[in-house]
């Protein structure tokens, strides 16, 4: 039977892991490597690896191994290969490239010398050549420039150039963390062979062979549920797949991979009943909803209990029968949010306290594995853990650690502030207290109430009645990004103290351009408005689902300039977001109102707030249309104009892109074409950077109003928005 030689690549962290299991399938001369482990064996060892590997990202089969000191080197080599032994010349193809060296730096430019080498070979021999198909291809190829092997002793402590290339092909042909189980399209907070790592990590095997409970009390979409379910009931991972490299691949032997598919089916037939008793809660009922559809692709449907309970609620679950006392030993696995995954809510330190507090009151006896991106996080539990793994989620690096939950609780650990967590304690009671005052005289329910007064804190606080919004500010590049991570989550726990107000209505964003390019770009499913009042006009915000929440605080001034000048005029507000800017026109006296903006969400949003303040009737209008269309089609003329762009927008919903600094120019032109005689324009804009091109609109009076429509609570951001009242020069 020949030999192969093969490399699995593995998440950092559970090499050891991946060695012992590809052992275990018969794989030899096993080698440890960064990425990864080689070993070799026949072909059913790969084949059983594709299959059975719980941890393996990708399994590879050497077909050629070449030197690659430049291009044309690598050129040869590629070429070297019978590449019809491996894939027809009317199939489909893609390329891995990985490595560089002193004349290969772009991995694109490696992909395509060693495509155009496989391309050429093909089309000498035959006249036509494989397709490239970048999803799914019937073969991928992968190829990795190391340090030649016969570098020997001198390689082995010092550095010597990547100038060889291995040649394979992938024959799990997609990263097999992709199990099947999973919607087309969506992805997990956590990868599935992390997920099996980490439970490895816990002992689970050996639990589960035990007969003992699992509990994953943040379960998500349900991937450390189903993971440890087919675990237990010895499923193979690669079973559901649909789409395997190896299935495309000229050296497929059908029948060998036919037979063990067979076997597999048979052992995860006869292992389903063997699924101990598995538990996973969740507070969000989208993410039960999708953990049930998971778990039913899966084959576990009613294998695996998973209920809507807040986090606040969970408790050991009853494993043995009715009026017996309940198994003592389980394990609680739990990937608690985090970074992205954590979306809006700021009590993460609360969130692993409370978790440490249910185990200690609930779990005696139990074993515990969670994750958490930092040991403070982790120190927050109140537990001593026994054990610490550095893991990789992707790229992120994360602690999995590991309790043996006491049977008797200790007494929880007390919160102590640091000297700078006791600073920004008093700053927030003091600037609550000034700015409280002022805020209650002028009809103000949201308002700034700290905006990076402390540089180390570098956030803004919003309260919005009873909540507080706080949004962070990107670190600088040259500033410790764990300890500024630190930073962030003590200023969490410190804001509900200083304003008195519960952790769960904190609520926490990330200032940066939302993903897609849209300024006000949709961050959650929540859906929950709140109404709050602000001067003569009150409004309905959102402080979970969006980046901004449907009031711009620091544009309170300009509204208040925009009712006085819209007063007894016909009004247009022009990208109009929420229409909070018509809201104050109307309510100042403007004869009608017509708000513009593209989306139908904002559009339907503007109507709630005229409504709620009482502006109905056809004479205050609400257009969905994209302004510059509007504006050019636009038979109407108006007395007073808001026109406030976004910084950038390419909505899908309209041609090309928009960019304030570039466009500003047409934007406030096509404005004041519809002004009346003796109608105003006022253009305000949030690009920090703006410059008003005064040359290009020097037929127009414009006045500049920046300094004048900053408002008390942003005195400490007197760049926050241009704003300028502009008209026809007469």
């Amino acid at each position: 039977m020949n030999e192969h030689n093969f490399f699995a690549s593995a998440p950092q962290g559970l090499l050891e892991l991946l060695a012992d299991e590809l052992r275990a399938l018969g794989a030899t001369a096993i080698r440890l490597q960064p990425a990864g482990v080689y070993f070799r064996g026949p072909l059913i060892v790969g084949y059983r690896a594709c299959l059975w590997s719980r941890l393996a990202g990708r399994v590879l089969l050497e077909v050629g191994v070449g030197p690659a000191r430049d291009a044309d080197e690598l050129y040869t080599t590629v070429q070297r290969v019978d590449w019809r032994q491996h894939m027809s010349a009317r199939g489909t193809m893609a390329v891995d490239f990985t490595g560089a060296n002193a004349a290969i730096v772009h991995t694109r430019f490696g992909a395509q010398r060693v495509k155009d080498a496989i391309v050429d070979q093909f089309n000498a021999k035959a006249g036509i050549r494989p397709d490239v198909a970048v999803r799914r291809p019937d073969v991928r190829v992968s190829v990795h420039l190391r340090k030649p092997a016969s570098s020997g002793i001198k390689g082995m402590f010092q550095e010597t150039s990547h100038d060889e290339a291995v040649i394979s092909i992938d024959l799990a042909g997609e990263g097999l963390h992709r199990r099947g189980y999973r919607e087309e399209g969506a992805e997990a907070p956590i990868k599935e062979n992390l997920a099996a790592g980490m439970l490895m990590r816990a002992g689970w095997p050996a639990l589960a062979a035990a007969g003992a409970p699992l509990v994953d009390p943040m379960c998500g979409s349900g991937t450390l549920l189903i993971e440890a379910a087919h675990m237990a009931c010895d499923r193979a991972p690669g079973l559901g797949r649909e789409y395997f490299g190896l299935l495309g691949w000229r050296g497929h032997q059908p029948a060998l991979w036919t037979e063990l598919l067979t076997e597999a089916r048979a052992r995860a037939a006869i292992g389903l009943s063997k699924v101990p008793p598995i538990f996973g809660y969740d507070g969000d009922a989208a993410a039960v909803k999708a953990a049930v559809a998971n778990a039913a692709r899966a084959g576990l449907g009613g294998r695996i209990r998973v209920e809507r309970r807040e986090l606040a609620e969970l408790v050991a679950p009853e494993t043995g029968p009715s009026g017996q006392e309940r198994e003592a030993i389980g394990l609680v696995a739990t990937n608690p949010p985090y970074g992205e995954r954590l979306g809006v809510r700021a009590d993460m330190p609360a969130l692993y306290e409370l978790l440490g507090e249910r185990l200690r009151d609930h779990f005696g006896g139990w074993k515990a594995a969670i994750l958490a991106p930092d040991l403070e996080l982790g120190h927050a539990i109140g537990l001593r853990a026994e054990r610490r793994h550095v893991l990789y989620n992707g790229a992120i690096p994360v602690n999995l650690l590991r309790f043996d939950v006491p049977r008797e609780a200790p007494p929880p650990r007390k919160y102590t502030r640091s000297e700078g967590g006791e600073a920004l304690f008093n700053r927030l009671r003091k600037n609550r207290k000034q700015l409280g005052s002022w805020a209650a005289r002028h009809g103000l329910e949201a308002y700034r109430i700290y905006d990076s007064d402390i540089p180390e804190y570098a956030i803004a606080v919003d309260l919005y009645r009873d909540w507080a919004m706080v949004q962070e500010y990107a670190a600088p590049s040259e500033i410790d990004p764990v300890r500024a991570a630190a930073r962030l989550r003590e200023a969490l726990r410190v804001i509900p103290d200083a304003l008195e107000i519960p952790a769960a209505q904190v609520v926490c964003k990330r200032r940066e351009r939302a993903k897609g390019g849209g300024q006000y770009g949709r961050r959650d499913d929540a859906g929950d408005l709140m109404e709050v009042r602000e001067g003569p006009g009150r409004f309905l915000v959102n402080l979970t689902d969006y980046l901004d929440t449907g009031l711009f605080l620091d544009h309170r001034d300009t509204r208040a300039l925009v009712g006085q000048t819209a007063r007894g005029k016909r009004f247009l507000n022009l990208f109009a977001y929420t229409a909070s800017a018509s809201v104050y026109a109307g309510k100042a006296g403007a004869l009608s109102t017509t708000s513009v903006d593209l989306s139908s969400t904002y559009c339907a949003w503007a109507r709630r707030n005229l409504e709620l303040n009482g502006l109905r009737g056809p004479q205050h209008r609400v257009v969905e249309a994209e302004c510059r269309e509007f504006m050019a089609r636009e038979l109407r003329r108006y007395g007073a104009i808001f026109l406030d762009p976004p910084t950038f927008s390419n909505s899908k919903k309209m041609e090309g892109v928009l960019d304030v600094q570039r466009d500003h120019v047409e934007l406030i032109r096509g404005a004041v074409r519809l002004l009346e005689r003796d109608g105003v324009l006022i253009f305000s804009t949030n690009y920090r950077r703006f410059r008003l091109d005064q040359e290009r609109l020097a037929d127009l009076d414009i006045e500049d109003l920046s300094a004048s429509t900053i408002p008390k609570d942003f005195a400490r951001s007197p760049k926050i928005h241009k704003c300028f009242r502009i008209t026809p020069r007469r």
